[in-house]
């Protein structure tokens, strides 16, 4: 809830604020819409004081039927403020008016579908031998570290908490200084569920890593779950095996399209564009290297850059945008040096986009996309998550090369393949080191299945059955039941 126009945390149930403010932006215009209290390790402390007090109690922890119901009714209280989500998602977080649907879209089925997790904590029991049985049961861990991104926190806040919420774990959330208007909205909608007990979801905000690290650091926080980079994600692993902590990594992502001379072209161009476009290019499977067979990469590679230099930049509020901002002006200037630097070392410039000179977005933090072909797979261009709307283009000859191409990186989030052939993508859906195959389609998220990366885009998964893993421990009783001297 904002005291005036200023986000506050929400811990142990309450309003909280603190002596330290910082300025929320709009990144279309520049302009300050707000303001948030910052937090720091003491407030960070009191959430995770709450969150243990609130797991102590017995009922949230052993009453399945109670976080399910917790679950449900918090799916329809995003479900009638929704409007709101998504306004929010497009004046602070920068996204065009579908895209903000998009992410929204995905909080009330993910919700839904941990409500259903809860009710089924599977374990197992059987007689070991005569007059002796074994049982296997499952218990929620304790304290969850929830670490979001500024990206698309919405969604990726609930991916996070429906699961540790649905195995009975409580949870301090960290919500990221860019985000701060999500976070207070989404503490507000916590707040309207009688079923939540006071501290079992706190929201913290802070625009640095001092609660962050205390998460991570706090033997009272035994799973951490953390969305970003992967230099960042190395660092909160480190810091976790002091504790032997669970974590739950999902991290950066170089996500490779195979389009094959046999695709359907018009409807591969048209989601190859949306794959450089959707949030700016600020999402972790942004299509940022196209997979081009010989035999159409002329023609395919012309269309492309005619279509990205095309792209009409411009806020959420205009109709015609087709791209909206990064979140801020040092993104642009830290993608255009990322752009530069791959032209000096080789990579040709087939679209050169860049920051937006269009007076009316002088304000903001738009940038054109671009378009770079390479040959070399070693070049940072293609190694490096870029975070923006760049994309490079190579040409293979044959399966075997594409497959060389795409997994020729330390990622492996996710991959796309594009062809008629019925049995291609699912042959080389096996051959690809990525956690999601998308066939003829891009970001192909379904809640209801397991999410996560190869290699350095991760450990662990969100969505699906597995999603409730991380905040699980695992407790074996053996009971000898036999009448005495049976």
């Amino acid at each position: 809830m904002a005291e005036g126009n200023t986000a506050r945390h929400w811990i142990a149930g309450e309003w909280v604020g603190s002596s330290r403010t910082s300025d929320s932006v709009d990144p279309a215009t520049g302009e300050v819409i707000g303001a948030y209290a910052e937090a720091d390790a003491a407030l960070g402390q009191a959430a995770i004081d709450a969150a243990a007090a609130a797991f102590a109690e017995p009922a949230w922890r052993l009453d399945p039927m109670l976080r399910a119901t917790a679950l449900s009714h918090l799916a329809d209280a995003y479900d009638a403020r929704m409007d709101e989500v998504v306004a929010t998602l497009c004046q602070e977080n920068g996204k065009l008016g579908p895209e903000a649907g998009f992410e929204a879209h995905f909080i009330v089925r993910a919700l839904r579908f941990a409500a259903g997790l809860a009710l089924h904590p599977h374990g197992r029991v059987t007689d070991t031998q005569p007059g002796r049985q074994s049982m296997s049961i499952r218990q929620p861990v304790g304290v969850a570290g929830l670490v979001v991104p500024w990206n698309s926190p919405a969604y990726l806040c609930v991916r996070a908490l429906a699961p540790a919420l649905a195995a009975g774990c409580t949870a301090v959330v960290k919500m990221p200084g860019q985000a701060a208007r999500t976070a207070a909205l989404m503490s507000e909608i916590l707040a309207s569920v009688p079923e939540l007990p006071r501290g079992a979801v706190n929201v913290v905000i802070e625009s640095g890593s001092e609660v962050a690290q205390l998460l991570v650091e706090s033997p009272r926080v035994p799973v951490i779950s953390f969305t970003g980079s992967t230099r960042t994600g190395r660092l909160v692993a480190q810091g976790a095996a002091a504790h032997f902590k669970r974590v739950g990594l999902e991290l950066g992502g170089k996500t490779p399209h195979l389009v094959f001379a046999d695709a359907d072209l018009d409807r591969a161009l048209a989601t190859v564009v949306q794959s450089c476009t959707v949030f700016a290019g600020q999402f972790c499977m942004t299509g940022s290297r196209v997979l081009v067979q010989r035999a159409i990469a002329d023609e395919f590679t012309e269309a492309l850059a005619g279509r990205l230099a095309a792209v009409r930049p411009g806020p959420a509020s205009d109709p015609a945008s087709e791209i909206g901002p990064l979140i801020d002006k040092a993104s642009v200037a830290r993608v255009d040096a990322a752009v530069e630097a791959a032209i000096a070392a080789g990579a040709k410039p087939l679209v050169r986009g860049g920051p937006s000179t269009r007076p009316e977005l002088a304000g903001g933090a738009f940038y054109h996309p671009t378009l770079l072909a390479v040959t070399d797979s070693a070049l940072p261009i293609v190694q490096e998550e870029t975070f923006g709307p760049v994309q490079t283009v190579q040409v293979f000859e044959d399966e075997a090369e594409a497959v060389a191409l795409a997994n020729a990186t330390e990622y492996g989030l996710s991959a796309c393949v594009w062809s008629r052939d019925a049995d291609r993508p699912v042959r080389l859906a096996r051959q690809l080191d990525a956690g999601l195959i998308s066939v003829n389609s891009w970001a192909n998220l379904t809640v209801e299945f397991e999410e996560g990366g190869f290699k350095s885009s991760g450990v662990g998964r969100l969505g699906g059955l597995a999603s409730v893993e991380d905040f699980l421990e695992y407790k074996q009783i053996t009971q000898d039941y036999a009448p005495s001297g049976g």
